[in-house]
């Protein structure tokens, strides 16, 4: 059965995917380094991942909780303290960071593209929908590119081996083989 117009999630199912496939790649960096590596800092300036993954996840608790009726910074949110490690351990690094992601995708589950063209508020600043979601999964990109790079860094330092999270170095044909695709019949 199709589903009416008004129902239709074509729009919102992408923007979840994109999410989705940006948290399976900062993931997939994050569980290749200890707590101690994810707390670890390039240099004074920059932030861990540890950092980075708190930023994130108090983002878009902030962002998406009651997204339609409040405004998206929320007077709870102590922006700062994001960027401030107190995590005692792993699992309250993770609790942060996860605790976000469920925010996100609970409220984008209550999402259909009709709702695209709905207001809301960010910091007293009128949003749609499409352009709120818009600059968080590219906000979501650019931190969880920040994640992987950071990772991959970090375990070179430590001589660690890293395993590739996309298409490898030299692998491309490889790679469009497996997925019975030929470039030279497109």
């Amino acid at each position: 059965m199709l589903e009416s117009p008004s129902q239709s999630r074509l729009i919102i199912s992408a923007i979840e995917a994109e999410f989705r496939r940006y948290r399976t790649l900062a993931e997939g960096a994050i569980h290749q380094l200890d707590f101690t590596q994810l707390r670890t800092s390039l240099d004074p300036q920059t932030n861990s991942i540890a950092i980075i993954m708190k930023h994130l996840g108090g983002n878009f608790r902030s962002r998406w909780t009651d997204p339609l009726t409040t405004d998206g910074e929320k007077p709870w949110r102590n922006r700062d303290q994001e960027f401030i490690d107190d995590f005692a351990d792993l699992p309250a690094l993770l609790s942060a960071w996860n605790g976000g992601w469920d925010t996100l995708f609970a409220t984008l589950a209550t999402f259909t593209d009709a709702d695209l063209s709905r207001t809301l508020t960010i910091r007293g600043e009128l949003h749609t929908l499409s352009l709120a979601l818009q600059r968080s999964v590219t906000h979501a990109a650019y931190h969880c590119g920040q994640i992987v790079q950071t990772a991959r860094i970090l375990a070179s330092r430590g001589n660690q081996p890293w395993r590739t999270l996309t298409v490898p170095r030299g692998g491309s044909q490889t790679y469009n083989q497996s997925l019975g695709f030929d470039p030279s019949k497109s």
